[in-house]
This record gives C-alpha cells, structure tokens and sequence, in this order.
C-alpha cells in the first residue's frame, strides 16, 4: 500500500467514525443552514429550529400543552440510559447502548456495534466492528481498533472537535456544533411541535412500562415521521424517527431509561489520540 493510499484509508476510516459517533447520538440528522435536517447524504427535512416562515403553524391546544410538559420534563432529567438502532439505507447500520448527559453539554459514553452497511463492511476489512465513543461538551472521541492505531503512530483514539466540523468541506459540518451541544431526547418531541399533523396514537406498552404514543410528519424536500412513547411522568421512553437519504430508508429507533443515571466521559490519554483535522490535512501532503 503506497502512502498516499494509506493516509486516504485513515481519513476514510476517521470519516466513517464520525457518522457513527454523530448519528448514534443524535439521531437520523443535524441542523442545516436552513433550518432542515440534514443527514450524512444530504437528505433534508425541517427541524424544530426552522425559520417561522418555513414551519406550519405552531401545534396549540392541549395536544401542544402535553407535548412541551414531555419536552420539560425530558429536559429537567438531565441525563438517561439509551439503547439505540440505526439503519441508514445501504450506507450503515449500527446498534448503540451506553448513558447520556445534557446538562452542561452533551456528556457521557457509547458502545457502537457495526451490523450493516458498505460503511459497516469498510470497518470491518480494517479490523473494526465496534467502538467506544466518548461525548464531551467541546469535542468527541472514537476507539478505533489496533489495525487503525498501527497506522497513526499507534494511537488508538480520534478526537473530534465541534468547531473544526463546522468547516468540512461542502457545507457538510454546517451546525455540526450546535447540533451535538443541544442534543437531548427532547429534540424529537421538538420535531412533532414543528408537525402540522400530530396526532395521541393511545395507550401502549412500552418495555413493560405504560406509556402513551404520540405520532406527526414533519414535511419538506423529503417527509420524515416521528414517533414517541411517553410515561406517566412525562419522560420519553422511545422514540423512532424514519425518512429517506439518497441511498435508501433512514430508521432510528431509541429506548431511555434510568433518567438522572450519573454519566460521566474522560479524556483519552492525548499520546494515544490522533485528531481528526490532522488526519484530514495529511490526506493532501
């Protein structure tokens, strides 16, 4: 393998780690500059965030008075415990468990386990299959396996900096940062206040737990639904978000749990961190 080649295999393996690592957390897409969601392929939908002139009228009645009691409350909890399934056409799918923090930042620690995907299939050629992502509030960090430290002077971790994605290339790190900073689960019940069409699906069972189901599409380019289950104290128990990318149907489904779990993420050791604006600059050297 010449060195061009390689430096070009390290940044494509960096690259797949950040979709997984993004994705896992925050869902099926981030903010785009107007005010869509925008996923790894560029699909696009409106976001709770959009421009009043480019949003349906704003949910009011008691639909909206039980729906922002679900948004306080989720948010007031602080942190949870997700357990989380991703398919994203044929580009990856991936399964994600660990704890999530929201109160200074997004904080905490997710196990992410390949099971899917050209991208899937790129990772495990290179001896990854899963990896551990850790969630701070200025950055986050992706364990890769040995294969990959062997080739970036055997450090095993990527440190991805919110401020450096802002400026990928192409407009594909737009919102990045304030994408990852204000994710909680109530992001998707901030959705269905953005939908013209919410509807109180019933009472349901939910892992063993009663809950109430609540479902709405939020139009644009391309439509995506959103689907909660909420319990008697107002707390999101599970959420599935479905739309479309440019290589086939994007699915999340999350189960929360143990809200106010204690979460906590350390640093990896910087000797054994490569970081990922590096890594892209020595692909053009």
């Amino acid at each position: 393998m010449t060195g061009t080649t390689a430096r070009r295999t390290v940044v494509s393996i960096a690259v797949s780690a950040a979709l997984a690592c993004f994705t896992a957390c925050t869902g099926p897409g981030g903010s785009d500059d107007s005010g869509g969601t925008t996923g790894p392929t560029g699909s696009t939908a409106p976001s709770a965030s959009a421009a009043p002139s480019s949003r349906p009228p704003a949910l009011t009645g008691a639909s909206a008075d039980a729906l922002r009691a679900v948004e306080r409350a989720t948010g007031r909890a602080g942190s949870a415990r997700v357990e989380s399934t991703t398919v994203m056409g044929r580009e990856l799918s991936l399964e994600a468990a660990g704890a999530l923090g929201w109160d200074d930042g997004l904080t905490g620690t997710l196990t992410i386990t390949y099971t899917g995907g050209t991208t899937a299939e790129t990772m495990r050629r290179l001896g990854t299959t899963a990896m551990e992502a850790r969630y701070l509030p200025d950055a986050y960090y992706a364990r890769m396996g040995d294969e990959f430290a062997e080739r970036v002077g055997g450090r095993h971790w990527i440190k991805y900096v919110y401020e450096d994605l802002e400026d990928l290339g192409g407009g594909a790190g737009a919102g990045f940062a304030d994408q990852m900073r204000n994710t909680t689960p109530n992001q998707a019940v901030k959705l269905l206040l953005s939908a013209g069409d919410v509807r109180r699906v019933g009472a349901e069972t939910t892992r063993g737990r009663r809950t109430t189901h609540w479902s709405g599409t939020v139009g644009g380019a391309t439509e995506q639904t959103v689907d909660i289950w909420v319990d008697d104290r107002n707390l999101l128990v599970k959420k599935v978000e479905r739309g479309r990318t440019n290589t086939g149907e994007l699915t999340q489904t999350a189960y929360y749990s143990d809200y106010g779990v204690p979460v906590s993420a350390a640093r990896p050791p910087a000797a054994d961190t490569a970081d990922f604006k590096e890594l892209l600059a020595s692909q053009g050297s």
